[in-house]
C-alpha cells in the first residue's frame, strides 16, 4: 500500500467534524496499557506495538476517542517514523460517525503545532478517505515504503 502526503498548513479546522457524546483528547501516560491493550484486541500486535511506541514522546503522540469511559478509536503519530501518521482505527461498530476524521484532524493539527509542514500517511488503506478528509494525495513510488520486509505475527491476521 502506498503512502500519502498531507499539507499540515492547509488543514480544514478542528471544529469541521462533531462527534457527539465522544470526547478526542491526547491519551495520558497512566492510561497506556489500557490504549495498547485495546489497540492489539481490536487491530492486532503490529498496530498495538506502533502505539506503545508513541507513549515514549513527550507529549504523547497518542489520541484517543472516548465515550463513557470507553475507548471508541485511536490515532497516532510519530510511531514508525518521525513525521508519519498512524497507526489509526475507530471501533467497527461505530464507523461512519465522523470519528476517524476527528483523530485524524486532532493528530495533523498537533503535528503542525510541533513544526511540521507536512505529514505522511503510511501503508494507507483508505486512500479515497485521506483525499476527501485533508486533501492527501499519493506519493508515487512509496509502496511498500517503510513497512518493505516487516516481520508479522502469525497469530496476527488484522
Amino acid at each position: 500500500m502506498p503512502d500519502m502526503l498531507v499539507k499540515l498548513y492547509d488543514l480544514p479546522p478542528l471544529s469541521s467534524v462533531t462527534t457527539v457524546g465522544i470526547s478526542i483528547r491526547p491519551a495520558l501516560a497512566p492510561e497506556k496499557r489500557l490504549v495498547v491493550d485495546w489497540v492489539g484486541r481490536h487491530f492486532g500486535n503490529g498496530w498495538a506495538s506502533e502505539t506503545e511506541v508513541t507513549f515514549a514522546r513527550t507529549p504523547v503522540s497518542c489520541f484517543i476517542a472516548v465515550e463513557d469511559q470507553e475507548i471508541r478509536g485511536f490515532a497516532c503519530y510519530d510511531a514508525i517514523k518521525p513525521n508519519f501518521f498512524g497507526p489509526t482505527g475507530v471501533d467497527e461498530r461505530l464507523r461512519g460517525q465522523g470519528i476517524g476524521k476527528a483523530l485524524l484532524l486532532a493528530t495533523l493539527h498537533a503535528q503542525a503545532a510541533q513544526g511540521y509542514g507536512y505529514s505522511i500517511i503510511g501503508g494507507v488503506g483508505p486512500a479515497e478517505f485521506y483525499r476527501k478528509a485533508v486533501g492527501a494525495i499519493l506519493i508515487e513510488g512509496s509502496d511498500p515504503g517503510v513497512y518493505s520486509g516487516l516481520l508479522r505475527d502469525i497469530a496476527d491476521t488484522r
